[in-house]
């Protein structure tokens, strides 16, 4: 099928060729038959140009212009080009005096006007080349632009997967990570028995919900986000009882603002693993405001001088997250005070790409 495809292919730029020499054969006759009537000797006249034109053309075309012009080696090209031109030049020179010796019969008079001009027979012939030969580059042009285009579009393909690659990456890292804290706490209560057992264990159903089919989604409803953050929050108020001071606020939140999934939560659960208790009291303050097509995310922990806060596996995790999917479009700052420790991050409520 393919081979057959290849042949009527081949077949179809043929015939092409055969009907585009058979209008430049008609030119010729036309152009060079001016001011004489007699049409078969200027025939005969234009069909010794024609060899000349044709074998000139395509040293032009499928030689010169994409072995030489196209790779940029131009004084090859040029030197080639002159070589070409002086060759074609005797021969069109040959033509002319067969006009005169063969269909004049050696009468100067008697030879077609425009054959005796010698500019204006080279200045047909070179005609026909020069078209050739600016559309065959404008056809090169046109594929070698093509060409880049596809190679740029599948490295920028080939980019987005790997980045979609490193991100489900981040992504895997951590889910386990916030399991692993969120176990530990059942797991200590279940060795006291509390009666909060079962409670904690519907919350963290809620959570692995959320996980499983909220996480894998290239963005989520704030909303959806804040109220994962919540149960994360009822759940360690149970562990802490009331050594657990913990507030959050939200001002402008709609269901309309849509962020990456799993972005806050491994600073909320940083600023449990690092925070002190100070005066018999953990604190905690978050604050979710949106302004502006932005949001504004800030926590702030208690601290004490002599702690240090440690980014950990999901802090890392999250700032790689944030440079692959909001590069130069985010802020996050970080501020260790003795008393405190505070993070600040502004992120815009639009994706930058789709899948992440």
């Amino acid at each position: 099928m393919i081979k057959k495809t290849f042949v009527l292919r081949k077949l179809a730029q043929l015939a092409l060729h055969l009907v585009f020499w058979c209008v430049v054969l008609l030119f010729f006759t036309y152009f060079f038959g001016a001011g004489s009537n007699n049409y078969q000797d200027t025939l005969l006249f234009s069909l010794c140009l024609m060899p000349i034109t044709i074998a000139t053309t395509y040293v032009s075309i499928y030689k010169l212009i994409p072995d030489y012009l196209i790779t940029k080696r131009y004084f090859l090209f040029g030197l080639y080009s002159l070589y070409t031109f002086i060759i074609s030049a005797y021969l069109i020179m040959v033509s002319i005096f067969f006009s005169l010796i063969y269909l004049a019969n050696f009468e100067y008079n008697a030879m077609n006007p425009i054959t005796k001009n010698i500019l204006l027979v080279i200045t047909a012939v070179y005609l026909v080349i020069f078209i050739v030969s600016a559309f065959k580059l404008l056809k090169l042009n046109v594929q070698q632009t093509e060409k880049t285009t596809s190679l740029e579009r599948k490295f920028l393909e080939t980019q987005l997967k790997l980045k979609e690659q490193e991100l489900n990456y981040l992504k895997m890292q951590i889910h386990p990570h916030f399991l692993f804290n969120t176990l530990n706490t059942i797991y200590g209560f279940a060795l006291k028995k509390a009666d909060e057992t079962p409670k904690m264990i519907l919350k963290l159903s809620n959570l692995l919900d959320y996980l499983l089919y909220q996480a894998d989604k290239p963005f989520v409803s704030l909303k959806e986000e804040i109220n994962h953050i919540k149960d994360y929050l009822a759940l360690e108020k149970m562990r802490f009882h009331d050594t657990l001071q913990v507030t959050i606020s939200e001002e402008n939140i709609t269901g309309q603002h849509q962020i990456v999934p799993m972005l806050f939560i491994p600073f909320v659960e940083n600023s449990f693993k690092h925070g002190q208790i100070k005066n018999g009291i953990l604190k905690v303050s978050i604050s979710i405001i949106v302004e502006n097509d932005r949001v504004l995310f800030t926590i702030e922990n208690s601290t004490n001088d002599n702690s240090k806060e440690d980014d950990g596996i999901g802090l890392a995790n999250i700032k790689k997250r944030l440079e692959l999917i909001y590069k130069n479009k985010y802020r996050l700052t970080i501020e260790n005070e003795p008393e405190s420790y505070k993070v600040n991050l502004s992120i815009p409520t639009i994706m930058p790409f789709k899948n992440v």
